[in-house]
């Protein structure tokens, strides 16, 4: 299967579009922030009433980057288990987040907002830190400086790498490969 190619940010109906399994390859701008940083947002939210970028259409890559070494833009920036943002992320959803991208599998209820809110779930490959911060093209940070790798940053990438895991349909890429494998006892 070739990658789809995605200009991010995007429409929803292109978000809509993706399917569990597909690989995606996506250029322009993404957030990274992990859980200090979704804390802070939500937490400043119900304070004052806004994030300190504007969600909407937007995507999110959970990613805490280790520092750059001399005259590379970032150091290695690979992805971080994605439940620890399982109890932001429904909100974030519901106030226009349109993406996110990390690790592993998410809570039901995240799920169940990926569906409501026409959103998606994509995976990075773990272990690959050093070949992901080769995507990422330019980077600053726009919030919460003090985090240190868990500030938020704003990044543009090129053919950044990753795979859908939850689709806006509810579709579950580890599901399907569990049942998969449990009918034919060997993936096949």
């Amino acid at each position: 299967m070739n990658e789809k190619k995605i200009d991010f940010p995007c429409e929803r109906q292109v978000i809509v579009s993706l399917r569990a399994g597909e690989k995606v390859l996506i250029t322009g701008f993404l957030f990274i922030a992990r859980d200090a940083a979704h804390k802070r947002m939500t937490d400043d939210y119900y304070k004052e009433g806004k994030f300190p970028f504007d969600i909407k259409g937007q995507g999110i890559y959970y990613a805490g980057p280790a520092p750059a070494r001399p005259g590379a833009v970032i150091g290695p920036a690979g992805p971080t288990t994605s439940k620890r943002m399982d109890k932001y992320t429904p909100f974030l959803l519901e106030k226009g987040l349109l993406l996110m991208i990390g690790k592993g599998n998410r809570s039901i209820k995240v799920r169940e907002s990926i569906v409501a809110c026409g959103c998606a779930y994509l995976a990075a490959a773990g272990g690959a830190a050093a070949l992901i911060s080769e995507t990422i093209k330019s980077q600053e940070i726009v919030a919460y400086e003090d985090l240190g790798p868990e500030a938020i940053r704003k990044i543009y990438v090129e053919e950044f790498p990753a795979i859908v895991i939850i689709d806006s349909d509810g579709n579950n890429l580890y599901e399907i490969g569990r049942e998969k494998y449990k009918t034919t006892g060997d993936g096949e």
